[in-house]
């Protein structure tokens, strides 16, 4: 046994040097790639629309995942949903800012940054990634500087006003991106030195200098250059080696629904602001003016939608309070004079909170747009019959009280001119008439004044 272990020890040597030559094992699940394009702010929805991308790209067994990127920056919490998904997706992510004059600032840099393979096309740039509040900030405080005899740090004359340090709730925002860039600039090899001057100094780079920093892996004109440079790289996903293998791939695109494309609307920053501000003034001018009826319902369903697209509320709550506030308003526009406008109001907050929480995300538990549509028919029906009727009511003869007299018809109990008498239901009235009246002639009431009808005479 020993003399045969002795010789085999050169082939275990020779395997030994040849292991760690051998090729990483290449990503061939699929011959296709998911491509998903983000061009506007980051939200709720366009975070939502991203991770189901995602999904199906890892379902349908694509080889990758390549997020096509053009973005001003959004809200943190939606960036952060992006960032946690790549980080944790099974197969490769690669972000690609394109086509030329695209970015990916502010948010846009942290998702490029946990992105497997980053990628830009020429005459881009990313950076600028500043946490700042949705209202903006405001500006700092300027202090004058101590005159010299009353600073240490040099001789000289007073010099110009300087800021005041910045606030607290601004330094841990900042000093919180800062350490979230880093960490993630670290676990994908890239230069943490410009990811923590994006956050603290604001700074940008264009995609060349972005490249030689070693911010980005390629600059790629367009997609096909893109999966061409692709090919044959090694990423890492969940700690596993793998070989991209892009050449013939097809491309999977994973385009928004109308329902993702009407809440990336609605959950743009600048509009979440907006229906926030619509929303609070609603509601003070209700509040000022008890009755208005209007302010309250637009201001209640701004607000509601406002809280949701800042992530303030969970897609199911804000979903579930709009429904629920739509069918207590229709019930309310039955029993409070409203003029339609609760009636309205409840079926727009209805509609609305039904597309929200349509897509459920659970299999078999999502809302079907055809119950949605049958049960706002229905709604509205009832709510358009009983303003008709209510309509229909107010248009009809008054069939009580001096009111009903006006436009009847009575009978001349004697013949005069002026004043006389008539009979009408019954009951004799004095009546005064412009023209002769004879006894037993029809006229016509004009007009009731206490207890005298003024009449004319019908031929």
């Amino acid at each position: 046994m020993l003399p045969g272990t002795i010789r085999a020890l050169p082939l275990f040597a020779l395997l030994g040097l040849i292991a760690p030559l051998a090729p990483l094992p290449a990503a061939t699940a699929g011959a296709t790639a998911v491509l998903v394009e983000i061009r506007d702010a980051i939200g709720p929805a366009t975070s939502a629309h991203f991770r189901s991308a995602l999904e199906h790209a890892e379902e349908s067994g694509a080889q990758l995942l390549i997020l096509a990127l053009d973005t001003p920056g959004g809200l943190d919490a939606s960036m952060r949903d992006m960032v946690q998904a790549i980080l944790n997706a099974r197969i490769p992510v690669v972000t690609w800012v394109g086509p030329s004059g695209a970015r990916a600032a502010s948010a846009g840099t942290f998702i490029l940054y946990a992105s497997h393979v980053a990628a830009m096309a020429p005459g881009t740039n990313l950076g600028a990634a500043t946490p700042v509040p949705l209202g903006g900030s405001p500006p700092p405080e300027r202090r004058e500087r101590k005159p010299a005899d009353q600073r240490q740090d040099a001789p000289g004359a007073a010099g110009p006003a300087e800021p005041a340090p910045a606030a607290a709730t601004d330094r841990k925002a900042v000093n919180d991106a800062i350490a979230y860039i880093r960490s993630i600039a670290d676990l994908r090899g890239r230069d943490p030195e410009f990811a923590e001057a994006a956050v603290r100094e604001a700074a940008s780079l264009p995609a060349q200098q972005a490249l030689e920093r070693g911010v980005v892996e390629l600059v790629a004109v367009d997609l096909a250059a893109l999966l061409a440079a692709l090919d044959g790289r090694a990423v890492t996903v969940l700690g596993q080696p793998k070989l991209l293998a892009t050449t013939g791939v097809v491309l999977d695109r994973f385009d928004m629904d109308w329902r993702t494309s009407l809440l990336a609307v609605l959950t743009n920053p600048l509009v979440a602001y907006g229906l926030l501000i619509i929303g609070l003034y609603g509601l003070m001018f209700e509040g000022y003016n008890p009755g208005a009826i209007f302010p309250g319902v637009i201001g209640a369903i701004c607000l509601l939608l406002g809280l949701y697209a800042l992530q303030v509320l969970s897609v199911n709550f804000a979903g579930l309070a709009l429904v629920v506030l739509g069918i207590g308003m229709m019930i309310a526009e039955i029993f409070l004079p409203s003029f339609g406008a609760l009636g309205v109001g409840g079926l727009v907050a209805f509609v609305i909170g039904s597309i929200v929480l349509m897509d459920s995300g659970v299999p078999g538990f999502s809302l079907d747009r055809g119950l949605i549509a049958a049960l706002a028919t229905l709604g509205g029906g009832a709510m358009l019959g009983t303003l008709w009727l209510a309509n229909r009511a107010r248009r009809r003869p008054v069939v009580t009280g001096a009111e009903q007299l006006v436009g009847d018809h009575a009978e001349a109990l004697e013949s005069f001119t002026g004043r006389g008498r008539v009979r009408i239901y019954g009951e004799d009235w004095s009546a005064l008439s412009p023209a002769p009246v004879s006894a037993g002639q029809r006229v016509r009431i004009e007009r009731v004044e206490g207890l005298t009808l003024h009449v004319t005479p019908e031929q």
